[in-house]
């Protein structure tokens, strides 16, 4: 790997940085890397040192971008390193923040992308190196924020979540105080407004002067006490040309006190006839918008409740067993390689395997399936499970940040964190809304001063607060990542993991879901049902040549054939000059003899005639099973069948996919006939047989062409391709690594129910997001010409700052509340299962 270091150079202006760069190995190498680097357009010079493996590059001032810096490095044949750093942002409070934490990260030299998420308070940033740290936290100090490295682990959980909890009780504190402060202040102000009588008694028992006096100093306790928040981030934001809400509810609550300060204290400087105060207006509004915010906060909090749940699913200690005692430590302290011991009731701390003992396991927090498991002596068990009755040690696997459940964790995160393309719309808007709301509050007031009724100063100041106050662009912010938080942890809840916060989006736009059959539709464990010897030879002699061969390969069919000839008690022999090839079949020599064994192109290939056991072919293709022939020294020895149970769940998943209106389809290397006799059984749509792993990929592109979007269903090593080419690539948690690592989504069990609640999950999810979006647009352009006095002309109707404030403060809690709604999301019911009927067979490939 390699390592970046960024600065600016002391004597000059032009940025500079180092980078690390691995596998060079002489001065031939140097001179590639420094030609590669100095050609990149930007790059003023470069010089590249062999002893510390690193590049010192100087840029221009509008240096390149680092894709095009590590580019030339690996064009170059050497490889740059490449990383990505969270960072948990403080101090945001809206869409228009978000654009500016953003653009200053992005600034910084060596970054290549930086998202920012409001709900979730972090940035993630990709760029070259590991040494970017320092530069990031300065650059977003600098625009006005304050960041620090995410940590790990729950203690990093616990600092986060006692973080939030600080945050709420400081807001709700302030809240209490300018409420107490703000309601004799509105009872005096308004109140005189409203009854006469109110006024009359306060000016003849306490005279109007005192009144006014009182009154400011109650407003000015609201604006420098609990209000100070807004002056001590607005202000400076402004200062920076970089407006924010702050900034705007600074403005209008400054305008508002100032304005009232001016008629208590020096009336005479005002027109005749406008000295009115507007104390109440300010520190009505400061209450206000800091409810909305205390709501806000506790909203937030909800919205990531899955990954506390998930977290507190995590063990706090274990027993281990070491020098033959047993030792209560630390979850932290577990070692792979210990023995832990997991009573009756007791929640597994780690991920291992058993090695004594028995019980049923709850699992239900990883799959999602609610029937315990089995756990012998062998078996996988998955830190974070409920141990039922029994008792049983096992010996720890994976520890720490290994485990499945910090993977499922750190999955949940990263897709919450994610920006989807929906999202894209929001950030154009929000980066110059509030400086246009600015622009428009001081149009307001001076239409109002030009063209207003008298007092003209008085209405054109109400009425610019209120375009101030009502022009919130938090509601845009938190319209998506809210959504998205709630979405992705609902998932995490029904065993569905969203890896790409992205799939979100893009699942709701499949039209075809296409499955692979073995493992995914079927249960992954065939059976060896039929086998015919041919003239001149023994059935369970050719059994045991060929399970002989085949116990050297991994692939299911040939897991079948051993497991009957164990089954069987055949002794089998050790095979040589094994080879095989995917789709094809596998070949050997065993006892001296050439075996062969595989499909029906195999034989083709070695050119063995087939035709004899044509009958038997046919008879158990359409009965659903894999015919396979196998040859001894070239000649034609025996024709076997392999039969995989479908899976209880495949069929009422499929007929809910019917239910949902997507075209269903089935991508199989099997032969035609088992195939099609599969999909009659399920009511597939379309079939794709005999298809050779490698092409798996170009059937789905195939697919695609079509218009409609894919997705593609596995669970194996080959795959993976087709999960990658796929629009949506849905992985089955119970397959392979690298078919989960190349899918969008996985699916924890092996239950396809997940693939309709995934999709009904990604439906309502966008659904969601719509809602909100169209609330926080929809509020703002219906209000803001309201505020500035629309509706007077025809109506005489005004809005008064305190609604706007009040408004305004309630429109970041509906977006948040209606995102919450996802929370009570419900899987569809599985359809009932469709009659056999004959699929749309696509042309054999």
């Amino acid at each position: 790997m390699a390592t970046v270091t960024m600065a600016k150079e002391a004597a000059g202006p032009a940025p500079v940085f180092d980078i690390k760069i691995n596998g060079m190995h002489c001065a031939g190498c140097v001179g590639r890397v420094e030609r590669a680097l100095k050609a990149v357009p930007g790059v003023t010079d470069a010089s590249v040192n062999l002893a510390t493996e690193r590049a010192h590059l100087t840029l221009a001032e509008t240096g390149p971008a680092p894709g095009a810096v590590a580019e030339a490095i690996r064009k170059a044949g050497y490889q740059p390193a490449e990383t990505t750093i969270d960072l948990s942002v403080t101090g945001m409070t809206c869409a228009s923040c978000v654009g500016r934490v953003e653009k200053a990260l992005k600034a910084v030299p060596g970054v290549s992308d930086a998202s920012v998420n409001l709900a979730t308070e972090r940035a993630t940033v990709h760029g070259l190196g590991n040494d970017l740290m320092p530069q990031l936290i300065a650059a977003v100090a600098a625009a006005g924020y304050k960041a620090a490295p995410v940590g790990n682990g729950s203690d990093a959980a616990d600092r986060e979540r006692a973080a939030r909890e600080t945050e709420q009780a400081s807001l709700k504190r302030s809240v209490i105080i300018a409420a107490i402060a703000t309601l004799p202040l509105l009872v005096i102000e308004m109140g005189s407004h409203l009854f006469p009588a109110l006024h009359h008694f306060l000016a003849g028992t306490i005279g109007e002067q005192p009144v006014r006096l009182f009154a400011f100093a109650l407003a000015s306790f609201v604006q420098f006490g609990p209000g100070l928040r807004f002056l001590q981030r607005g202000w400076p934001a402004l200062l920076r040309g970089a407006p924010d809400m702050n900034s705007l509810v600074m403005l209008g609550t400054s305008a508002a006190y100032l304005y009232s300060v001016v008629a208590t204290f020096a009336p005479g400087l005002l027109p005749a006839g406008t000295a009115y105060t507007y104390f109440e207006a300010g520190a009505v509004i400061v209450t206000l918008i800091l409810t909305g915010r205390w709501f806000e906060a506790r909203a937030k909090g909800r919205t990531s409740e899955a990954i506390r749940h998930l977290m507190s699913l995590q063990a706090r200690s274990a027993r281990v067993l070491r020098d033959g005692k047993e030792q209560d430590l630390a979850i932290e302290a577990v070692l792979p390689g210990d023995i832990v011991i997991v009573r009756p009731g007791e929640r597994v701390p780690v991920d291992g395997e058993v090695v004594d003992g028995a019980s049923h396991v709850d699992e239900s927090m990883i799959t999602g399936e609610p029937i315990p498991v089995r756990k012998d002596k062998g078996a996988a068990v998955t830190g974070g499970t409920i141990n039922g009755t029994g008792a049983f040690r096992f010996k720890a696997l994976k520890v720490g940040a290994d485990t499945v459940l910090a993977q499922i964790v750190r999955t949940v995160e990263a897709a919450q964190g994610a920006k989807l393309p929906i999202q894209a719309l929001v950030d154009k808007v929000t980066m110059w809304f509030v400086p246009a709301v600015i622009a428009l509050a001081l149009i307001t007031f001076a239409a109002w001063m030009v063209f207003g009724p008298s007092p003209a100063l008085s209405h054109a100041l109400v009425n610019a607060v209120a375009v101030l106050i009502i022009a919130c662009p938090c509601a845009m912010g938190l319209a998506t990542p809210t959504s998205i938080m709630v979405g992705t942890g609902k998932g995490a809840e029904l065993g569905i993991l969203f890896r790409q916060g992205e799939a979100l989006q893009g699942l709701k736009d499949a039209g075809i879901v296409a499955f692979d059959k073995t493992g995914t539709l079927t249960k992954g464990k065939p059976e060896l049902t039929d086998i015919v010897a041919a003239a001149g030879f023994g059935e369970d002699e050719v059994l045991r040549l060929i399970a002989s061969l085949e116990s050297r390969s991994e692939h299911p069919l040939a897991a079948a054939i051993v497991a009957e000839a164990q089954r069987r008690s055949l002794v089998l022999a050790e095979p040589l000059n094994f080879s095989g090839e995917p789709g094809i079949g596998v070949s050997g020599t065993v006892e001296g003899k050439r075996i062969e064994i595989g499909a029906v192109r195999l034989m083709q290939r070695l050119e063995i005639d087939v035709a004899a056991f044509g009958p038997q072919a046919e008879r158990l293709a359409d009965a659903g099973k894999t015919p396979l022939y196998a040859a001894i020294d070239g000649r034609l020895a025996a024709i076997v069948a392999i039969a995989d149970p479908i899976k209880e769940t495949t069929p009422a998943a499929i007929a809910t996919l019917h239910k949902l209106g997507l075209r269903v389809a089935m991508v199989t290397g099997d032969n035609r006939r088992t195939a099609e006799a599969i999909a009659r059984k399920l009511g597939i749509d379309e079939v794709r047989a005999e298809v050779l792993p490698a092409d798996k990929a170009a059937i789905v592109k195939a697919m695609q062409q079509g218009g409609s979007g894919v997705a593609f269903v596995g669970d194996g090593i080959n795959d993976a391709p087709a999960l990658a080419q796929a629009d949506i690539g849905i992985a089955i948690g119970t397959g392979t690594d690298i078919a989960i690592e190349s899918a969008d989504i996985v699916l924890m069990s092996g239950d396809l129910n997940g693939v309709p609640k995934a999709i009904a999950l990604s439906q309502a999810t966008i659904a969601n997001i719509r809602q909100n979006l169209a609330w926080a647009f929809g509020y703002n352009v219906l209000l803001i010409p309201v505020a500035a006095g629309a509706l007077y002309p025809a109506f005489g109707i005004l809005m008064s700052p305190m609604f706007a404030g009040l408004a305004m403060a309630l429109s970041s809690v509906s977006v948040l509340a209606n995102a919450l709604r996802l929370r009570r999301f419900r899987a569809p019911a599985a359809a009932p299962i469709a009659a056999q009927h004959e699929p749309r067979l696509a042309p054999a490939e």
